[in-house]
């Protein structure tokens, strides 16, 4: 009979890890299906239009398309992207997928309205949870 080799035995161990989170009321920080979807759109706009978006907000569609599990700090960038890109909407050619603007490519890199939704709605149910956290702590006390 064969040993596993160490290399094995820790991608069976990480496997179990990500598949059993260590506390029940562990968030999923996995991007919806609509949010991979507005990333690989501007991913594709940026490559036919040769504009749009920097190497992290390039980075973060690719992890938004691929439905990546995120970190609570990366959840965190995503809403503060949002607030300070807003502006962005304004602009011409904004939604235009025939001609658009850097700043519609940029937001759909970051997964669109629908990522500004998702990461501002998870925050919110992050603080919670911590909330929630830290109120057990000091009742339990």
């Amino acid at each position: 009979m064969a040993e596993r080799s160490s290399h094995e035995h820790q991608h069976e161990q990480s496997k179990t890890r990500a598949r059993s989170p260590s506390k029940p009321s562990q968030l999923d920080h996995k991007p919806p299906a609509d949010v991979a979807a507005a990333a690989e759109k501007g991913l594709k706009l940026r490559a036919e239009y040769r504009r749009g978006g920097t190497t992290v907000g390039i980075a973060r569609a690719r992890d938004l398309q691929h439905r990546k599990h995120l970190s609570e700090q990366t959840v965190k960038r995503m809403v503060s992207y949002f607030k300070r890109h807003n502006v962005d909407k304004r602009s011409d050619n904004f939604g235009d997928d025939g001609n658009p603007s850097a700043g519609y490519i940029a937001w759909l890199l970051w997964g669109g309205d629908a990522g500004q939704k998702w990461a501002e709605e998870h925050m919110k149910q992050i603080d919670k949870t911590k909330q929630e956290a830290k109120t057990q702590r000091t009742s339990s006390h």
